[in-house]
């Protein structure tokens, strides 16, 4: 099985930058770089050369703490990128389209749109708990159906793809589609990464995220897995010198053992306080419904979505509107007990508490 045919012709044939070579302990007139660093500068690595045009350090490091194999992983900034770099690569202006799931995130449609592509949607029902339709999304797909995207745990439901259902869909689609698995709350959920089916499925993608689990979305960083030659074909889409110096060192140093222990501590509070707020929401009768969720937010439903998310904003406390088919849905991202506990506070005053 060889996805890598499904791309479009001319980026099969497109070869990588060709950067400067650098070559440490000599003397570098080959960059247009400047011969001096700024007093500024406090990183381990000088900023006035350019980083390494693809990080290797890093990328064996993401490699090993994502468990594939570093040829089949490329360092993007945020899985956002991997997106648009997936959609580029393979779906050709006017003919190609992907598929995803409804409601999802929503940078998906907004990608293809960008490329020219066009973007089917297989709505996930409220009344079946938003679950995934294997079958509705192989109906969906046609010759033209280049990436079928799923976020799992998907935002904004929270919703999680069972393990069989993505094998089957792995399965019955073949070498016809791509699918990606988008797992950028994976860490919330009790699924393991996809990524452990990389080696038996050569039609599998998966995009991760330091931005959530970890607590760097300031940093930009996150990554791509999948078969070795869909991965070389990113990288010559790949702008060169993507990750930054200060970006590259921070990282490595959230990938030491430490961080990823304190990062588990945390991921662990976030889950109890996920459930901690979820079931006292369900206790004011103006909340509709309140899902659960494998993710680091959930979904309610109130009776007047507009007027709670004015009256938290004028406490200071800022949630997120889903309009459009979730009508009155409102999606909560988890905070700290402190942020969880003022969130509360605000339910209770417009239910006619005075606590």
């Amino acid at each position: 099985m060889n996805i890598a045919m499904l791309a479009r012709s001319e980026i099969r044939a497109l070869q990588p930058y060709g950067a400067a070579e650098q070559v440490d302990d000599t003397i570098r007139l080959n960059a247009n770089e400047a011969p001096w660093s700024s007093s500024t500068d406090r990183f381990r690595r000088p900023l006035n050369r350019y980083p390494e045009i693809r990080p290797a350090a890093l990328t064996g490091s993401l490699s090993r703490y994502f468990d594939c194999n570093a040829q089949q992983l490329l360092v993007t900034r945020g899985s956002s990128e991997a997106i648009d770099l997936l959609i580029r690569a393979f779906c050709r202006e006017g003919q190609d389209n992907i598929v995803t799931t409804a409601p999802t995130f929503s940078m998906y449609g907004h990608y293809a749109t960008v490329q020219g592509a066009e973007q089917r949607s297989v709505v996930t029902p409220e009344e079946e708990g938003f679950a995934f339709d294997i079958d509705a999304l192989l109906d969906a797909c046609d010759d033209c159906t280049r990436l079928i995207f799923l976020c799992s745990p998907n935002n904004p439901t929270g919703t999680v793809l069972p393990r069989p259902a993505l094998i089957e869909l792995l399965e019955r689609r073949g070498d016809r589609s791509a699918i990606v698995v988008d797992e950028a709350y994976v860490e919330f959920s009790d699924e393991c990464s996809a990524a452990e089916l990389l080696t038996q499925h050569g039609n599998l993608v998966v995009l991760r995220t330091l931005s959530k689990a970890l607590a760097f979305a300031g940093a930009r960083c996150g990554a791509v897995m999948g078969p070795v030659e869909v991965v070389r074909m990113l990288n010559a889409i790949q702008a060169p010198y993507a990750l930054s110096t200060p970006v590259v060192e921070c990282v490595e140093d959230a990938l030491e053992q430490s961080c990823l222990d304190e990062a588990r501590q945390n991921i662990e509070v976030i889950r109890r306080e996920r459930e901690r707020l979820i079931a006292e929401l369900r206790k004011f009768d103006f909340v509709e419904s309140a899902w659960p969720s494998a993710a680091n937010f959930f979904l309610i439903r109130v009776a007047d979505s507009e007027g709670v998310i004015r009256r938290c904003s004028d406490e200071q406390v800022l949630l997120r509107d889903f309009g459009g088919s979730l009508t009155g849905c409102i999606r909560i991202t988890v905070g700290n007990e402190a942020e969880n506990d003022r969130l509360l506070h605000c339910f209770r005053k417009m239910n006619g508490e005075t606590a």
